[in-house]
């Protein structure tokens, strides 16, 4: 079993910065990658950004720039550093740990953007 929780949302002004924080437990041998994605209310669950075991990273375009991904993979973390933030970034926020062809989610964590 694999359990995956994340931490760090809230609520921020526009141009403010949150740091979100995941962290993995269990059978966590053979991790491909861990990355965020996000939804926002009554939209589709999207990729923000994803960083391979290897150190590889891609990132949605909207967020090129001011978010930052990065992994501890000795404490089998993940992190998502992100600035400049706006309006259109408020969403629930869901790691995933990709591993042996299998996908494992969090519960998610909500960011809200909003003077």
């Amino acid at each position: 079993q694999v359990q995956v929780a994340e931490s760090g949302g809230g609520l921020v002004r526009p141009g403010g910065s949150l740091r979100l924080a995941c962290v993995a437990s269990g059978s966590i041998f053979s991790i491909r990658s861990m990355g965020w994605y996000r939804q926002p209310p009554g939209k589709t669950r999207d990729l923000v950004a994803r960083i391979t075991s290897d150190g590889r990273t891609n990132y949605a375009d909207s967020v090129k720039g001011r978010f930052t991904i990065s992994r501890d993979n000795a404490r089998n973390t993940v992190a998502l550093q992100m600035n400049s933030l706006k309006p259109e970034d408020t969403a629930v926020y869901y790691c995933v740990l990709s591993r042996l062809g299998l996908d494992y989610w969090g519960q998610g964590t909500q960011v809200t953007v909003s003077s």
